[in-house]
């Protein structure tokens, strides 16, 4: 088992290691110049002259990296592993650190809700589909998921919008939480800041209940199949131990390694929900550092990703022998 578990643990960090070297050389390919936009947004903005506008960029950024590109990657990947992931350039002066540890928490509430609120109904839902396989329901929701996973996450949080905040204001058209109350540990404070993630965490499950239901509704249909379920019904065993023990069980075992790589994903934010909603994500963040090429901020939430994906699948490629003994077996022969 050790032995196992230090080739895992080699593995993520050569992974990381590439992962991040392929993404700082992508992001400096990128065309565009911040000191460029910058000047572009000021002359757009405040009118100003070509010359004024590209002086007040220069000193407005003066942390855009300098020098050889391998200068800059020795540079870069040093201070990274020392935990210094840069200072943004459209943020002037602030760590990027710092921008990501305020907007991973909104991040993490949306995205983490929403992923287990439509893992825990589609793993429901699924099943039940799957005992009704060949059913009118069966086919009706079969049909109604495969619609809704189709359309694009942006088109339901935008109907959500129009509808419930402009046309009926039962909910916030946008923000993380009022500007009345006072953030912090309290009750009213908590309660606002469901209320203004109400939408964007509906709107994330409604697109993706779909795909958790169809993929345990495939994944049981099979494992009623086996000769092991047969066996079982033979002996005699009540129907709810045979669904808990045995078909639930092994039926939601593909779909727990993708549930475990979207946690790491849930890092990204949602992009297109937290803009629409203008919510203080990640993904927020992460448009504003592509349109402004922060090249640090980019490089900060992309690694940050990068990293949440890679332990996930490590603690998911661990969970995956507890759960299932077969794995565990082989791992240890």
């Amino acid at each position: 088992m050790l032995k196992w578990l230090s080739k895992r643990l080699i593995i993520a960090f050569l992974t990381i290691f590439f992962a991040i070297t392929l993404s700082f050389f992508i992001v400096k390919a990128l065309p565009g110049d911040p000191i460029d936009i910058l000047t572009n947004i000021f002359i757009t903005k405040y009118y100003m002259s070509y010359e004024a506008a590209r002086a007040m960029a220069e000193a407005a950024a003066p942390f855009v990296p300098k020098g050889p590109l391998w200068q800059q990657y020795l540079q870069y990947i040093t201070n990274f592993f020392k935990g210094d992931l840069g200072v943004s350039i459209a943020y002037t002066g602030l760590q990027v650190s710092e921008l990501l540890a305020k907007a991973i928490p909104w991040t993490v509430l949306v995205v983490a809700t929403s992923l287990i609120i439509s893992f825990a109904l589609g793993v429901l839902i699924g099943t039940g589909m799957a005992y009704l396989h060949g059913s009118k329901i069966d086919s009706f929701l079969a049909v109604l998921f495969s619609i809704i996973r189709s359309i694009p996450e942006y088109i339901v949080a935008l109907l959500l919008l129009i509808i419930f905040a402009f046309n009926l204001k039962w909910f916030p058209t946008g923000g993380a939480y009022s500007s009345n109350v006072t953030p912090g540990f309290n009750l009213d404070f908590i309660i606002d800041a469901l209320w203004h993630a109400a939408l964007p965490i509906l709107s994330w499950v409604i697109v993706h209940i779909g795909g958790w239901a169809l993929g345990m509704r495939g994944s049981t249909i099979s494992v009623l199949g086996e000769d092991y379920i047969t066996y079982a019904k033979a002996r005699g065993l009540p129907g709810r131990r045979i669904i808990t023990t045995y078909v639930a069980k092994n039926a939601i075992l593909p779909l727990f390694t993708s549930f475990m790589l979207n946690i790491g994903f849930m890092f990204g934010g949602s992009v297109f929900i937290e803009y629409i909603f203008s919510y203080p994500g990640i993904g927020r963040l992460m448009v504003d550092a592509i349109s402004k090429r922060d090249y640090y901020l980019m490089l900060g939430i992309f690694n940050i990703i990068i990293i949440a994906v890679v332990i996930a699948a490590l603690i998911a490629d661990f969970l995956y022998g507890v759960i299932d003994p077969r794995i565990r077996r082989g791992t240890q022969s």
